[in-house]
C-alpha cells in the first residue's frame, strides 16, 4: 500500500450550502432541499502500454540532470538515478572533474544497484540487466518481465490492455449538486484532492529520498567487484542474489546466471516497507512502523528473526555488528511526528531493543564508515559524528557540512558523496576537521 493512500482522501472543502424556496413570493417557505458547490482537483491516470515503455529502453548522450534520486558508486563510475526516466553514466575517476559519459532513458526507473560489471535497475513493471563493462557501449542483456505487478502510482496498477500509470492529467473542477456534501469524492478510476498537491511531485519526493544501500560480500569463495550505495535502497546484490522490495513484499532473485536474473522466493514482510540494508548476514528491512531483522545465511530463503516497532515515520536503517541505526523524520508520505534518531541494541538479533535515542532536525538518510556516522538532515545538511562513542553522540558532533538541502550519502576511502536536492556533493573526509568540498553535479533548476 502507497503511504499516500493511507492519508484522508478529503482534507478540506468549500462547500457553499444554499437553501432552495418555493413559491411565488418572498413570503412563501422553504424546504429544507439544500444545494452543495464544491471545488477541488480531480486526476486522472494516463496510462502507457508496456510495449511502448520496453521499446523507450536506449542509451543516450550524455543529459542535463533534471531530478536526483537513487546514486550507486561502482570502481571509478558514479550511475545517478533520474527518478521515473533512467540513469546518468559518469566518470568519477577524477572526483574534482566528474565527467558524463551517457544516459541511459528507461521509463519507470527508480532502484539500482551493480555487481561484477552488471547493473540491475527497475523499469516499472520489468527488472533489466545491463551490462556496464565498457561504459562507452552499454548493452541490454536481459528484461525479466513483470516480476513488480505491485508497481503503484497511488493504487493504480498495471492493466493488461492499457499498460501501466506514467503521468497525470489534473483539472479543477467545481460541481454543484442537491443535498449536504457527504466529505467524499470517491469516484471509480480516478483521484480527487482537495489541497493544492502536485501528485508528480509528492512521487518524486517519495523515490528521490530511498537511495541505495551499501554492498556486502557474504559467503563468498572469490573476489566479485561490488559498489556502494547510499541508506534508502530498495536493492541490494548480496553475491549470487539480488534482494528487492516492494511496499510490502521482500523478493529474492538468483544471479548464478547474472545476466538473467530470475525471481526464486517471495515473502510478506509487512505493510509500508521502504528500505533494505545488509551488513554480513543480515537484511535490515525498515518500515513505516518498524524495522525487521532477517537472516541470509541461506541467501534464497531469507529468515525473519525479529522486529522493533517504533512510531509511524519515514525509516532508513544502516547497522553494524552490534547497534542498527534508525532516523525517524515528520512530514513527507510517513507523516512522522518526531525527529530522532534511534539506536537498537542488535546484538541479540532475536531480542533488539533501544538504547539511545536523540533529538535531530530533520533526518534522512545515513552512512557509517567503521566509526565515524554521517547523517543527512535535510536543509540543516550533513552532520558528522564520532560513532565511537555512541551513548553520547550529542557531545561528539565532529563536524557539520551546511549550504546543502540533504538526502542521503555514500562513504568509504575518505570520500563522502552526498545526494542532495539541487545536485551530488563530493567531499574529502580525510580529516574530518576540515572537510573539503571536491565537485558538485548540478540538477537544472526546474
Amino acid at each position: 500500500m502507497n503511504p499516500f493512500l493511507a492519508l484522508p482522501l478529503v482534507r478540506k472543502s468549500l462547500v457553499f450550502v444554499v437553501p432552495v424556496c418555493v413559491g411565488l413570493s418572498l413570503l412563501s417557505s422553504c424546504t429544507d432541499q439544500v444545494t452543495s458547490t464544491v471545488r477541488f482537483h480531480r486526476m486522472t491516470p494516463v496510462y502507457t502500454t508496456t510495449q511502448e515503455i520496453r521499446e523507450a529502453v536506449r542509451v543516450l548522450p550524455p543529459q542535463t540532470v533534471r531530478g536526483t534520486g537513487k546514486i550507486f558508486e561502482y570502481q571509478h563510475f558514479l550511475f545517478l538515478n533520474e527518478p521515473g526516466q533512467g540513469v546518468h553514466i559518469i566518470d568519477n575517476s577524477e572526483p574534482t572533474q566528474p565527467e558524463m559519459i551517457s544516459f541511459i532513458n528507461i521509463p519507470g526507473n527508480y532502484d539500482l544497484a551493480v555487481q561484477d560489471n552488471i547493473m540491475y535497475a527497475d523499469s516499472y513493471i520489468d527488472l533489466l540487466a545491463i551490462d556496464i563493462s565498457n561504459p562507452q557501449d552499454i548493452r541490454i542483456l536481459h528484461r525479466e518481465e513483470n516480476v513488480f505487478p505491485r508497481f503503484n502510482s497511488f493504487g493504480f496498477y498495471q492493466d493488461a490492455q492499457k499498460g501501466v500509470v506514467t503521468r497525470w492529467e489534473e483539472l479543477d473542477v467545481t460541481e454543484t449538486f442537491e443535498g449536504e456534501f457527504s466529505g467524499s469524492l470517491w469516484e471509480p478510476g480516478i483521484y480527487q484532492y482537495f489541497d493544492h498537491l502536485d501528485i508528480a511531485e509528492h512521487a518524486r519526493e517519495s523515490f528521490v529520498q530511498q537511495s541505495n544501500v551499501p554492498i556486502q560480500e557474504f559467503g563468498q569463495t572469490e573476489v566479485i567487484p561490488v559498489g556502494r550505495g547510499g541508506s534508502m535502497s530498495r536493492f541490494v546484490v548480496n553475491g549470487d542474489h539480488l534482494y528487492t522490495i516492494d511496499d510490502e513484499n521482500l523478493q529474492v532473485f538468483d544471479l548464478i546466471s547474472p545476466s538473467t536474473p530470475t525471481s526464486v522466493n517471495e515473502m510478506s514482510v509487512s505493510v509500508m516497507i521502504e528500505t533494505i540494508y545488509s551488513h554480513q548476514s543480515r537484511l535490515f528491512i525498515g518500515a513505516q512502523n518498524g524495522m525487521f531483522i532477517y537472516d541470509k545465511s541461506i541467501p534464497e530463503s531469507p529468515r525473519l528473526l525479529s522486529s522493533y516497532s517504533h512510531a509511524t515515520a519515514c525509516d532508513p536503517v544502516v547497522a553494524n555488528d552490534t547497534l542498527a541505526y534508525v532516523t525517524l523524520r515528520t512530514g513527507d508520505a510517513c507523516e512522522g511526528v518526531e525527529n530522532v534518531l534511534e539506536l537498537v541494541d542488535i546484538k541479540d538479533a532475536h531480542s533488539p531493543h533501544e538504547v539511545a535515542r536523540y533529538q535531530m532536525q530533520h533526518p534522512h538518510g545515513m552512512g557509517l564508515d567503521e566509526s565515524t556516522l554521517f547523517l543527512c538532515e535535510g536543509a540543516g545538511g550533513v552532520k558528522v559524528f564520532d560513532a565511537n562513542f555512541p551513548f553520547e553522540l550529542e557531545d561528539n558532533l565532529v563536524a557539520t557540512i551546511g549550504g546543502i538541502h540533504a538526502y542521503d550519502v555514500i562513504t568509504g576511502d575518505n570520500k563522502l558523496i552526498v545526494i542532495g536536492e539541487d545536485g551530488v556533493y563530493q567531499y574529502d573526509y580525510s580529516d574530518l576537521n576540515q572537510i573539503t568540498l571536491l565537485s558538485k553535479i548540478t540538477r537544472l533548476a526546474l
